[in-house]
């Protein structure tokens, strides 16, 4: 049954899900935890020894000691950098290890899907959660949470050391706090809208060029390329102006937090300094170098923090449009345990009503058999249901009601893998991979060699064509095989279904569209896949589903007529004889 969630789950719930992915790297996580924290006192204790190296040894010319504590900076600098480097490596090293895992798991969870689901689903939505909206999910642990750790973990140590030393001091730099705090959270604000504003506005960019070359045809036949540089022109320039925002508020926040810096230090260097003058104890000429540099790692992580909070937030709105596609349940219940057994190929419909739309049937009440090895034809108007039966077969589909049986036995008690094995199936519109003809053909089963599938194509007729190309079986046929006629794409797919050797074939539309030379070599190849299998034979063009065994007529989701071609052809009034006179009779008259 369908269900889909309401995305109402709030963010540490969410957070809390992503976390089950790094649980397979508990040991990085703690690792990189860990590195934080002694990021945070390595940071700190350099500007601490400078503080020592002052006071206790060049004020006091002590050359010897100064060296010492010179050689323990230094020290304390390799290990910093060293962490520093270990810090960003495996932040980002366990990013890219949770997105990957949570990557496959949504494609293959994708791949469950129902073929409604991709009915009603855009294909850009589907690829942005799939791709984008998963490496930003990787900017939570590279740029977001373990930064903004790091950096608060140093915040508060260097607080803790300046009211240690000087609380006086303290209050100095204390007293600026405020305004970089207030400043930054109208920054972030701002930001996160401006954000917003550039993001509608790529999509919109994205949206309007990927349209526009999908039907550049279009657009050059009707002339409209001047039209439509215009309105690309206007949208870029709203591009434009959403990045030009972003800009603004950043030219604006870092010179405020650049001046709220250099203020602090100047107050710093003032009241520190009428303290060392007047002769105060407590306040050091090293203090006041201490405090210096303390004050700008204090302020330094607050004029980023914001940029890294919106990182976090950016990407926990990405987990919670991937979690919702997780949450997505659109599946076919496949509790189905037959598998590697010996098929005759009998197929039954039996009382099937189905529709793709609650109280909008396609499907009423249809029953036939397919014999073993039997070749039943369906015709009908467009919209009958034809193509429904393929789908239903295929289990791509539920049904509402009725029973597909295979060899008797109901479709749903098959394993839904290897029965789709068993159904060859040859589209009216083919789709082909940008791979070569051999990748097509085999679809990436490195257990098919090339020589078998040679053979087959000499068995069916279709090697002469294939070797005619440049590179043979090695031609690539470029995006959905545009390199190639539709006559051409349609002998592919002959061949991809001959290779797998089903026991049911189904044709569907297989000869319409294309020229009398494909449709021979066509004509051929269909003799030689159906013999011995049970055949569906799908087609508007009555011509090719003569010789059938069995014609069934459908007519607005409901079978009105059942026979071969000479008795259907023998009532009077009936569905089939009217098609047919439409088809043949009709252009005949008209001569």
């Amino acid at each position: 049954m369908e269900h889909k969630t309401k995305n109402k789950i709030p963010d540490i719930q969410l957070f809390k899900r992503l976390m089950t992915f790094v649980v397979s790297y508990t040991r990085t996580f703690v690792f990189v935890l860990v590195a934080a924290v002694l990021l945070s006192g390595f940071s700190t204790l350099s500007p601490y020894l400078l503080k020592i190296t002052i006071d206790d040894y060049i004020t006091l010319r002590d050359y010897e000691g100064m060296l010492n504590l010179i050689v323990l900076m230094g020290i304390a600098l390799i290990l910093e950098v060293v962490f520093q480097f270990l810090f960003i490596f495996y932040a980002n090293w366990l990013g890219q290890q949770v997105i990957l895992d949570l990557r496959n798991t949504l494609y293959k969870h994708m791949l469950g899907f129902k073929m409604a689901y991709f009915d009603t689903s855009a294909v850009g939505r589907l690829i942005t959660r799939v791709v984008s909206d998963i490496e930003t999910i990787s900017g939570i642990f590279s740029q977001g949470l373990f930064m903004i750790i790091a950096d608060l973990l140093k915040m508060l140590v260097v607080m803790i050391v300046m009211w240690s030393v000087s609380w006086k001091l303290s209050l100095v730099v204390f007293s600026v706090l405020p305004l970089v705090l207030f400043a930054t959270r109208k920054f972030q604000k701002a930001m996160r809208a401006a954000f917003d504003d550039v993001r509608t506005q790529v999509a919109n960019l994205n949206s309007f060029v990927q349209e526009r070359i999908s039907g550049m045809r279009i657009v050059q036949l009707f002339g409209r390329e001047k039209i439509e540089a215009d309105t690309f022109r206007e949208i870029n320039n709203k591009h434009r102006k959403a990045w030009l925002r972003t800009v603004w508020y950043n030219s604006i926040f870092f010179p405020i937090a650049e001046l709220s810096t250099s203020i602090t230090i100047g107050m710093l260097v003032w009241f520190g300094g009428l303290n060392v003058i007047a002769g105060s104890s407590g306040i050091t000429l090293g203090i006041i170098f201490l405090f210096i540099q303390l004050s700008q790692m204090l302020f330094r992580p607050l004029r980023q923090i914001a940029d890294k909070f919106n990182t976090l937030q950016m990407g926990m709105v990405a987990v919670r449009r991937v979690m919702a596609l997780l949450d997505t349940r659109e599946t076919i219940q496949d509790d189905g345990t037959i598998a590697d057994v010996v098929l005759s190929g009998a197929v039954t419909f039996d009382n099937l009503h189905f529709s793709y739309k609650a109280d909008e049937p396609v499907l009423r009440g249809i029953s036939f058999t397919m014999n073993p090895g039997e070749t039943v034809a369906v015709v009908g108007a467009t919209g009958a249901g034809k193509s429904t039966l393929i789908n239903i077969l295929n289990r791509f589909y539920d049904i509402d009601s009725g029973k597909v049986l295979l060899d008797g036995v109901p479709i749903e008690q098959y394993q839904r893998a290897w029965m789709r094995k068993q159904v060859g199936v040859v589209l009216q519109d083919v789709f082909l991979f940008a791979d070569s003809i051999y990748n097509n053909i085999t679809l990436w089963d490195r257990t098919i060699k090339e020589v078998d599938v040679i053979a087959a194509a000499k068995k069916i007729g279709v090697h002469g064509f294939i070797s005619s190309l440049p590179g043979g079986y090695h031609f690539n046929v470029k995006e959905r095989g545009g390199m190639l006629s539709t006559g051409q794409r349609q002998l592919i797919a002959f061949l991809r279904a001959y290779m797998i050797q089903p026991k049911i074939l189904v044709l569907d539309e297989a000869t319409s569209s294309i020229d009398t030379h494909a449709e021979q070599l066509i004509q051929k190849a269909t003799k030689e896949i159906t013999k011995g299998k049970t055949s569906l034979v799908i087609a508007h063009r009555l011509a090719t589903v003569q010789r059938a065994d069995k014609i069934i007529v459908l007519d607005k989701g409901q079978i009105v007529e059942i026979g071969t071609h000479k008795e259907l052809l023998q009532k009077e009034d009936g569905h089939y004889k009217n098609l047919y006179e439409v088809q043949f009779l009709a252009p005949a008259q008209a001569i």
